[in-house]
C-alpha cells in the first residue's frame, strides 16, 4: 500500500554507453524495462539522426507481431534477415512465373492435340493438297479477324473457332486473359501468306504444324508426351511451393519480432548524443532506485555480449528543482481498474498523494449508496465471480472484442461494487424492492388495544411510540421492515437518505482536504499547511461540519416519542447564517445561539480573508526578504535572477479565484452529494414498479395456466432487471460516482498535472494489449 500511497522514489541516470556495446547494452534495458530514456535531441530533426537508416530499413521489414518471440538479434543478424527474406521473394516469383508457363504449354498442347483431330478430318473430306494454320486470339478480335480472312482470301478457306477451357494468368499482371483457338485451312500457298500476315496483324499465336501425316503423328506423340511431363512438373512445383510456403510461415513472425526490437533499440540510440570523442554514447534516463542494480546489470550483461572491453556504466545525477520526474505506482491486477479511473482524470505528480488507494472503499461504497439493493448486488457478485474465473489464466488477452475485455479488466472493481451493494442493500432493507424481516420488528400493535371494529373500519392506524410497549428499541440491522407497510415510508427514508448524503458528502469533502497536508509536508511548504489547509478546514467545518453535527445530535437528542416537538435543523442553519435569532424556533441545546453558532460564524468569516491574503503577502514578504541576497548571486549567474522574479499580482489573482472557487464549491459540493439520495430513491422506486407491474400480477395467477404464466413472466422480469436495473442504472451510478470522485473529492487535494513512468521495454512494443 505504502507504493499505491505515494509514487515510487525514481533518480535521473546519466548512462554512458560505448559505441561497440550500445546496441546490446539498449536490448538488454529493453528486456527488463527499467528506465524510460530522454531525448537529448529534441531539436534535431527525426530525418538528420545518426541511426535513421537503421530505422528505416526496419521500418520497410516490420509488421504486426507474433509468437514466439525470440530476443533482440545482433545488428549482422539483420543483414541476414533481409538478404533471406529479398531470397525467398524472388524464388516465390520465379516458381510462380514456371507454373503460369507450364500451365500455357498445357493448354497449347491440348489446343494442338485436338487441332490435330480437326486436320485430319479436313484431310479425309477434301482428299487433296491442303494446308493449315493454327493459333489462339483474343475472343473481341474474333469477328474482325474472320471478315478480313474473307474478304482477303475470298472465301477460299475454312475456319473453326473455339474457346479455351482453362484461362492462364498475365504473367506481368497476374490477371485471367481470355484466349480462342482458331484453325485455318486453306489451298495454296498465295493464299496461306495472305492468312499468314493477318495474323500477324492480329497478334495472334500461332503454331508450325506439318505437312505430312506420318509427321503430324510424330508430333501429336511428342506433344502428348510433352503434357504428361509438364503436368509433373506443375505438380513438384505445387508441391515446392508449398513446402517454401510453410517455411516461411514458420519463420516470418519470428523476424517481425526481431525487426520490431531492432528497430526499438534504433529508436533509443537516436535519442542519445554523442560524446565529445566519438566513442561512446550518452543518454539520461529515469529509473527507480530500487531497479538500480538491475540497471547495472543490464549494462554489464550487453558489454559482455557485445565482447566489448570497456564498461558501460551510469552516473546517478542530482535532481534540481525545475526537473519533473514521472510517476510510478505498482499495481496489480485488483488495484490497476482503481489506478485507470484516477488517470483518466490526471495523472499525480510526482510526490503527490495518489486518490488510488482511498478510492479502492470509496468508490464502491459510494456507488452502492445509490444502487442499494441485496438482489441486485448479489447478481452483480455473481457476474463478477464468474469473469474473475474466466479469467483466471489471463484469458482475456485471447478475446478479439474491446468492449468485452475492458469489462473484465474491472471485474473486481464490479465485484466490491457488487458486495458494497449487498451491505447497502441490508441497511436499507432492499431485496428486489421487497424487504428482509431478519429480525423481529420492533413495533408492536397489541398495545394499542384497538377494538375490531376499529380494526375493520379503519383504513390508515398511527402507531404511538409514546404508549408503552410499542415500540422497543432500534431494529438490530438497517431499517425496520414495518416502514415499508407504511404510509409516510417515502416521507421518513427520503429523511433519512437525505441526511446520510449530507453526512457522507461533508466526511469525504473534509477527508479530501486533510489528504493535503501531506501533499504539503512532502513539498516542505509550511505555510501552505497555516495559510491554505487550516482556513479551507476551518470554513468547511464551520459550516457544513456544524450542519453534520447538529444532525446527529438531533438524531440522538431526539427519539420517536419526543420526534412532535423536536426542532427545525433547515431554520437553525438559515438563521445561524443570517445572524437572526428566532424566538419561535426552540433551540437543539442551551446556549446554541449564543454562544457555538456565534463563534463559529466569527471563525469562518475569518478564514475567508486569511484564505484569500496569507499565502499572497507571505510569498511577497519572503520575496522581499531574500531579495538583496539574491541579488548579489544574480549578478554572477543569469539563471538565479530568473528566479528571483515575482509578480505580485499574478499570484494574488491566482489566490483570490482559488477562494471563490473553494468557498462556492464546498457549498455547491455539498448539495451535489444529495444524488446519493437522489438516485437510491430512484432505484428503489424503479424497483418497486418493476415488482408491482410484473411479477406481482404473475402471481395473481392460479393453477396450470398460472405456472406457465408465472414463467414468462418471471422470464421478462428477470430480463428488465439486468438490462435496466443493472446494466443502466449501474452505469448511471457509477458515473455519478466517478463524478464525485473527481470533482468533489480530487479537486480538494489533487492536481494531477504529471505524467506516467513509461519504461523502454519490448513487452510493450511486441505485445501492445
Amino acid at each position: 500500500m505504502g507504493a499505491l500511497f505515494r509514487s515510487e522514489e525514481l533518480c535521473l541516470v546519466q548512462i554512458f554507453l560505448q559505441s561497440g556495446s550500445a546496441y546490446n547494452c539498449v536490448s538488454e534495458l529493453g528486456e527488463l524495462g527499467v528506465v524510460e530514456f530522454r531525448d537529448l535531441n529534441p531539436h534535431v530533426n527525426s530525418f538528420q539522426r545518426k541511426f535513421v537508416n537503421e530505422v528505416r530499413r526496419c521500418e520497410e521489414m516490420e509488421k504486426t507481431f507474433s509468437d514466439p518471440v525470440p530476443s533482440a538479434p545482433q545488428p549482422r543478424d539483420l543483414l541476414a534477415i533481409e538478404e533471406e527474406s529479398e531470397r525467398l521473394a524472388t524464388e516465390l516469383k520465379q516458381v510462380c512465373v514456371h507454373s503460369e508457363l507450364a500451365l500455357v504449354n498445357t493448354i497449347c498442347g491440348n489446343c494442338r492435340r485436338k487441332a490435330q483431330q480437326v486436320i485430319f478430318v479436313y484431310s479425309w473430306i477434301f482428299c487433296g493438297p491442303s494446308f493449315f494454320v493454327a493459333g489462339v486470339v483474343h475472343p473481341w478480335k474474333v469477328p474482325a479477324f474472320e471478315r478480313l480472312l474473307w474478304r482477303a482470301c475470298r472465301g477460299y478457306f475454312i475456319i473453326e473457332f473455339q474457346e479455351m477451357e482453362k484461362n492462364p494468368n498475365v504473367l506481368e499482371t497476374s490477371d485471367m486473359t481470355q484466349w480462342t483457338v482458331f484453325l485455318i485451312s486453306f489451298w495454296g500457298k498465295t493464299i496461306g501468306q495472305k492468312v499468314k500476315k493477318i495474323c500477324d496483324c492480329f497478334h495472334a499465336n500461332t503454331f508450325f504444324y506439318p505437312e505430312n501425316t506420318e509427321e503430324r503423328q510424330e508430333l501429336q506423340k511428342g506433344l502428348q508426351s510433352r503434357i504428361e511431363d509438364i503436368t509433373q512438373v506443375l505438380f513438384q512445383t505445387e508441391s515446392y511451393l508449398q513446402q517454401l510456403l510453410c517455411r516461411c510461415v514458420s519463420i516470418l513472425p519470428q523476424w517481425k519480432v526481431c525487426v520490431m526490437k531492432c528497430k526499438a533499440v534504433h529508436s533509443i540510440l537516436n535519442m542519445c548524443s554523442a560524446s565529445v570523442t566519438d566513442k561512446c554514447l550518452i543518454a539520461e534516463a529515469w529509473c527507480p532506485v530500487r531497479k538500480l542494480l538491475l540497471l547495472q546489470s543490464a549494462l554489464t550483461e550487453g558489454t559482455r555480449r557485445s565482447g566489448s572491453i570497456v564498461d558501460s556504466f551510469y552516473n546517478r545525477l542530482p535532481l534540481s528543482s525545475s526537473s519533473s520526474p514521472p510517476t510510478l505506482f505498482t499495481t496489480n491486477s485488483f488495484t490497476a481498474v482503481f489506478q485507470s479511473l484516477v488517470d483518466a482524470y490526471g495523472v499525480a505528480k510526482y510526490g503527490e498523494v495518489n486518490p488510488a488507494a482511498y478510492t479502492i472503499v470509496t468508490f464502491p461504497f459510494l456507488f452502492a449508496v445509490m444502487f442499494g439493493d441485496v438482489g441486485h448486488g448479489l447478481l452483480m457478485v455473481i457476474a463478477a465471480l464468474w469473469m474473475i474465473l474466466q479469467n483466471k489464466d489471463n484469458k482475456n488477452t485471447h478475446f478479439k472484442n474491446e468492449m468485452w475485455r475492458t469489462v473484465l479488466a474491472g471485474r473486481y472493481l464490479i465485484l466490491s461494487m457488487g458486495l458494497f451493494s449487498v451491505y447497502t442493500g441490508a441497511i436499507y432493507n432492499h431485496c428486489f424492492s421487497r424487504t428482509l424481516s431478519i429480525f423481529p420488528s420492533s413495533w408492536h400493535l397489541r398495545p394499542m388495544n384497538w377494538s375490531d371494529d376499529t380494526l375493520r373500519g379503519s383504513r390508515f392506524l398511527c402507531l404511538d411510540p409514546n404508549t408503552t410497549g410499542v415500540f422497543r428499541g432500534p431494529y438490530p440491522l438497517g431499517i425496520d421492515p414495518i416502514w415499508h407497510l407504511a404510509s409516510n415510508h417515502l416521507t421518513f427514508l427520503n429523511s433519512y437518505k437525505m441526511k446520510m448524503s449530507i453526512i457522507i458528502g461533508v466526511l469525504h469533502m473534509t477527508f479530501g482536504i486533510c489528504i493535503s497536508y501531506f501533499n504539503y509536508s512532502h513539498s516542505q511548504q509550511w505555510f501552505h499547511v497555516l495559510l491554505v489547509l487550516i482556513p479551507e478546514l476551518l470554513f468547511m467545518l464551520g459550516l457544513f461540519g456544524y450542519l453534520v453535527f447538529l444532525i446527529i445530535y438531533k438524531w440522538l437528542a431526539f427519539g420517536p416519542g419526543q420526534s412532535d416537538r423536536a426542532p427545525s435543523i433547515l431554520l437553525h442553519f438559515i438563521n445561524m447564517v443570517l445572524f437572526t435569532d428566532n424566538k419561535e424556533t426552540p433551540p437543539l441545546y442551551p446556549g446554541q445561539v449564543t454562544h457555538l453558532q456565534s463563534v463559529l460564524m466569527v471563525v469562518v468569516l475569518t478564514s475567508v480573508p486569511v484564505l484569500l491574503l496569507g499565502r499572497p503577502i507571505y510569498l511577497y514578504y519572503h520575496h522581499t526578504r531574500h531579495q538583496n541576497m539574491y541579488l548579489l548571486n544574480s549578478l554572477e549567474h543569469h539563471s538565479i535572477r530568473k528566479q528571483l522574479e515575482f509578480d505580485a499580482v499574478e499570484v494574488f489573482m491566482h489566490q483570490a479565484i482559488h477562494t471563490m472557487e473553494y468557498c462556492l464549491g464546498c457549498i455547491s459540493n455539498t448539495a451535489s452529494y444529495l444524488r446519493l439520495w437522489a438516485l437510491s430513491l430512484a432505484h428503489a422506486q424503479l424497483s418497486d414498479v418493476l415488482w408491482m407491474m410484473v411479477m406481482r400480477t404473475s402471481l395473481s395467477s392460479r393453477g396450470m395456466l398460472g405456472s406457465v404464466v408465472l414463467a414468462g413472466f418471471f422470464s421478462f422480469f428477470a430480463l428488465l432487471t439486468v438490462s435496466i436495473l443493472l446494466v443502466m442504472e449501474g452505469l448511471s451510478a457509477s458515473l455519478h460516482t466517478l463524478r464525485l470522485h473527481w470533482v468533489e473529492f480530487q479537486s480538494k487535494f489533487y492536481s494531477g498535472t504529471g505524467y506516467k513512468f513509461s519504461p523502454f521495454s519490448f513487452t510493450s512494443i511486441t505485445n501492445p494489449l
